[in-house]
């Protein structure tokens, strides 16, 4: 056959014929084909090159989406008091939060969380649609709240252990604890001035969390000694209950605005309780107004008054060779210096020095002032230490406002003698008078006797501090004598003697300074200090009460509740009622002096 005869020319198709549906396809499968080879090849390519140059970041990028590092703080230290009773110490507690990304309904969310917790629905709903990430709902949570929370049954709600510090005595002795924030970290009081011992050191630990935030693997948390301090107070709970419940009763009874008590050991500084009031309660801390957190015995400042005659006296008998028996001239009552007129609440005519303290006769200080001189008078209330801090292992504490000597006047040189023109704190007064107590010498007041680690072994102990010499040994038996007198018979501080104990004392009455710098017309500060018993004294008690309504002078406010505080403390110390033939005689020896 010819190969160009027409039935060859139809069986061999002529080669730029039309292609077939057969050429199509295979034109698409080879064109799909090598456009998967070109993914294929670029994502190859982009996988060698982020598992060889990124690969140690994408492996810490995984790591950080699970792993977390968690701050561990170690449990806060103990506060007990002398009795190894505990003011404060720390609980296990637990804090609720949220992960706003997993919650359905947020407003739904919000709405039953401020029920079950207590917070306002709208401040809980903006924090909840504020951002996805984690959330604090509400820190340290109580036993009840929990519960409540646990059966709503939120999803994106968590449970987070914590700590928690708690004051088992409620508000008994907490201006002195003081409290610690959310953060454990102290805020005031005790807690705030030894934060650094209390609060031990922080550990971070790496643990494995899943979305929620709940472990589920990492580093186990092994046992390790604490370095967190126990601290043991000198405060005395009971004496500090018997301080608060007087000096409640006489601010209430009185319709005072406030009150401070201090009761502390003459012979060695260690303060056996310090209260004010109003009172509150750190467990709740922030219900109660900022005001009450202040420990005012250490922070604020009075004009004390005629309790400053205990130091004018003293002076007298150390720099002006007076002795009880020397006398003064007191005008009658009135006594005008300059343009001032000096007023005493009787008519006076001559007085001894010791009726001069016994009576509280102010133009008596006077007379007694320009005796001495302001220089001498200046250097005895310095050797006191008024003017300056005490030291008191205390947050705050104020040095006090006495000015230098070379500035006063004749009139200024005469007011301060009975507590005006400067001021003091109820820690330096109540320092000031032990150091009579105290055979004339000045220890420095302190809170905190020892502090321990967490098996109860002493790291550090505080031992009795000597600050100066006040007056001589002779000087201050003197003055025990004469403040005797002030609570018996005829005194201004009998309200204050205690049957079977014999109490040295004095009154103080002054008039308050408004913010003005102006004395204010019928506010006082009302005021009575003193120590017990006599011969060997166990205790220094000062009693403040801040604007009493009813009566005023301190021999009719605060003497009552320094007498219950010194009774009761001295029946709660065991110590035995004095011989009272001795007392009865040294009575009837003073009235015919």
């Amino acid at each position: 056959m010819n190969w160009l005869s027409p039935h060859r020319i139809k069986k061999r198709p002529f080669p730029f014929t039309k292609p077939t549906e057969k050429d199509y396809i295979r034109l698409r499968i080879t064109l799909v084909g090598c456009l998967f080879a070109v993914f294929f090849a670029a994502i190859a390519a982009k996988a060698i090159y982020v598992q060889i140059y990124q690969g140690p970041w994408l492996s810490q990028k995984a790591i950080s989406e699970i792993e977390k590092v968690m701050t561990v703080r170690e449990k806060r230290g103990v506060i007990y008091d002398r009795n190894h009773h505990e003011l404060a110490m720390t609980i296990d507690a637990v804090s609720i939060s949220a992960f706003p990304r997993f919650m359905k309904d947020k407003s739904d969310a919000a709405a039953r969380l401020s029920k079950a917790l207590g917070l306002k629905a709208d401040r809980l709903k903006a924090k909840l649609t504020a951002g996805n990430g984690f959330k604090w709902i509400k820190r340290k949570v109580t036993p009840r709240e929990v519960r409540a929370v646990r059966e709503l049954s939120i999803e994106g709600i968590d449970f987070v252990s914590e700590h928690s510090r708690y004051y088992p005595q409620g508000s008994l002795a907490a201006q002195i604890t003081g409290f610690t924030g959310v953060d454990g970290r102290g805020l005031e009081g005790i807690e705030f001035y030894y934060d650094a011992q209390l609060k031990g050191e922080e550990r971070k630990l790496k643990v494995m969390k899943d979305a929620l935030g709940k472990k589920f693997g990492g580093e186990r948390e092994e046992p390790f000694e604490s370095s967190a301090r126990n601290l043991v107070l000198t405060v005395d709970k009971t004496i500090q209950y018997i301080t608060e419940r007087a000096l409640k009763e006489a601010v209430v009874e009185y319709k005072a605005k406030s009150g401070m008590a201090v009761v502390m050991n003459p012979l060695t500084g260690a303060v056996y309780a310090i209260a004010n009031y109003p009172f509150f309660n750190p467990n709740a801390f922030d219900q109660f107004d900022r005001s009450a957190y202040r420990n005012r015995a250490i922070t604020d400042t009075f004009e004390p008054g005629s309790t400053m005659k205990i130091f004018s006296v003293a002076a007298a008998i150390e720099y002006g060779g007076c002795t009880p028996n020397t006398i003064f001239y007191c005008e009658n009552g009135k006594y005008k210096v300059g343009r001032f007129t000096i007023h005493d609440t009787h008519e006076y005519g001559w007085l001894s020095l010791r009726k001069i303290l016994k009576f509280s006769s102010n133009i008596g200080a006077m007379k007694m002032s320009e005796m001495i001189g302001a220089q001498s008078l200046h250097q005895t209330l310095k050797n006191f230490g008024f003017g300056d801090p005490t030291g008191i292992d205390c947050p705050g504490e104020a040095p006090g406002a006495l000015s230098q000597y070379q500035k006063w006047s004749q009139v200024h040189t005469g007011v301060v003698s009975f507590g005006h023109g400067m001021s003091a704190t109820a820690i330096q007064l109540a320092a000031a008078v032990s150091a009579i107590a105290n055979k004339g010498v000045l220890m420095r007041p302190y809170m905190v006797s020892a502090v321990t680690d967490q098996k109860g072994n002493v790291v550090e102990a505080f031992n009795p501090q000597i600050m100066k010499r006040a007056v001589s040994e002779k000087t201050a038996e003197t003055m025990k004598e004469m403040m005797r007198s002030v609570v018996e018979t005829g005194g201004t501080g009998t309200e204050a003697d205690i049957e079977g104990y014999t109490v040295c004392g004095k009154t103080g009455t002054a008039r308050k300074v408004n913010k003005d710098g102006r004395y204010e017309r019928g506010s006082y500060i009302s005021s009575f200090v003193g120590f017990a018993p006599a011969e060997n004294p166990i205790m220094t008690v000062l009693v403040v009460i801040d604007d009493p309504q009813k009566k005023y002078y301190g021999g009719l406010v605060a003497a009552p509740a320094f007498k219950k505080i010194v009774r009761e403390s001295l029946n709660y110390m065991d110590i035995p009622p004095e011989n009272n033939m001795k007392r009865l005689t040294a009575s009837l020896a003073d009235r015919h002096r």
